[in-house]
């Protein structure tokens, strides 16, 4: 199977538009910290050879390539709060988190290429929806890589200051060690609330009898 390419970007610089950001979001699925989106605009005369889908590279393919796509591309990174993530819920607080990357960048992109089926409410450009994205564009792939290296940065700082969910390897995801230290050191500020087994454990800490 072939990895992502530039045919995607190359049919909307046909068209006319010449600055293009591909973005990814990561962080959909943990129990605990923020979710974070990358915007990244390609140089078209260089493209790091062998961008991926974040979740196929190993993390020192990641760390390489994060480097590549610093040096040549521009990016912009944007997350969402475990606040928003409750209020407002894990999907739209992800559409939130890939606006703001967007509008981070030094100037909005003449289109974007965004991960998945739906387009962002408040994107501030034409903006095209890939399913599979990450594994098909090579812009978007390159976000994927930037927004899963500053969020597993962020869950491993988090892990220096709440020991004990391992998140410095789970990221926040629902393991069994993550499990356990809920059982025992019970919930952190960075837990999301409104997901279904933090909330299970918040009602029977109000409910101990039930």
């Amino acid at each position: 199977m072939t990895g992502p390419d530039f045919s995607f970007e190359q049919v909307l610089i046909d068209r006319g538009s010449l600055r293009i950001a591909g973005i990814d979001e990561v962080g959909r699925g943990p129990w605990a910290g923020p979710v974070v989106a990358a915007a990244v605009v390609l140089d078209p005369r260089y493209i790091p050879p062998g961008l991926n889908d974040s979740k196929r590279l190993s993390a020192r393919a990641r760390d390489r390539l994060s480097v590549l796509i610093a040096e040549s591309a521009e990016v912009s990174l944007g997350s969402a709060s475990v606040e928003e993530i409750d209020v407002m819920n894990i999907l739209q607080a992800s559409h939130l988190a890939m606006v703001r990357a967007v509008r981070g960048l030094s100037r909005p992109p003449d289109a974007a290429l965004i991960d998945g089926n739906m387009v962002p409410r408040g994107m501030p450009c034409f903006a095209q929806p890939v399913v599979g994205g990450d594994g098909r564009s090579a812009s978007i792939a390159a976000a994927s890589i930037m927004a899963k290296i500053r969020r597993d940065l962020g869950m491993v700082a988090l892990a220096q200051q709440h020991p004990g969910y391992g998140w410095e390897t789970n990221m926040g995801y629902g393991t069994k060690r993550h499990a356990a230290g809920l059982q025992t050191l019970g919930v952190t500020a960075h837990h999301r609330r409104s997901f279904k087994p933090i909330h299970k454990i918040l009602y029977q800490e109000k409910n101990p009898t039930r």
